[in-house]
């Protein structure tokens, strides 16, 4: 049985570094697609989509994480990393106060990952840019959530600690062999 292992943690946390890592060892990942739903949205001259229309970008990023989740189950690989899962997106409209369908819990119900590993806010390593407007502060609060959501929906959350990205990816490897 397909191990679906979701990367999660605020904004600048180190996430898609250590997806990056994992796919050099030759691990199938799913790579975060929120920038590229932002990118598409500035192409058609909306600047900050999840600011400007927050539930409709939610909706696109539902949308696509369950695409990534149904296409990793087609492939044959035993193990699937996704930075970021489902869940994240009702964890950031709960962030940002905004309603949202009911849907939104269902699916993250209905397709359920194997791990969920935290990585937890680390200033020295936190920047911003054209895409990541947050501050250290809302990453902060951002980790808070989706701590909040995984456990609300029963995932046994580990939290990965700071360190180099080998150590980091190697924690992960470590955890889904035991």
């Amino acid at each position: 049985m397909q191990k679906k292992i979701v990367i999660t943690g605020g904004p600048g946390t180190g996430k898609s570094t250590v997806i990056e890592e994992l796919a050099k060892r030759n691990f199938l990942c799913m790579p975060e697609i929120s920038r590229e739903v932002t990118l598409n949205a500035r192409k058609k001259g909306i600047e900050q989509l999840f600011l400007t229309k927050p539930l409709l970008f939610s909706e696109m990023l539902l949308e696509g994480r369950i695409h990534q989740y149904t296409d990793a189950e087609i492939k044959n690989n035993d193990i699937v990393f996704f930075d970021r899962g489902i869940p994240d997106v009702h964890a950031y409209m709960n962030y940002i106060s905004i309603d949202y369908p009911k849907t939104y819990i269902h699916k993250s119900n209905l397709y359920r990952y194997n791990y969920i590993f935290l990585m937890p806010p680390w200033e020295d390593i936190y920047i911003s840019d054209n895409e990541r407007y947050e501050n250290f502060e809302q990453a902060l609060a951002i980790h808070n959530h989706l701590e909040r959501t995984y456990k609300e929906l029963n995932y046994n959350i580990i939290e990965v600690p700071t360190g180099t990205v080998t150590k980091r990816t190697d924690f992960i490897l470590a955890c889904i062999k035991q």
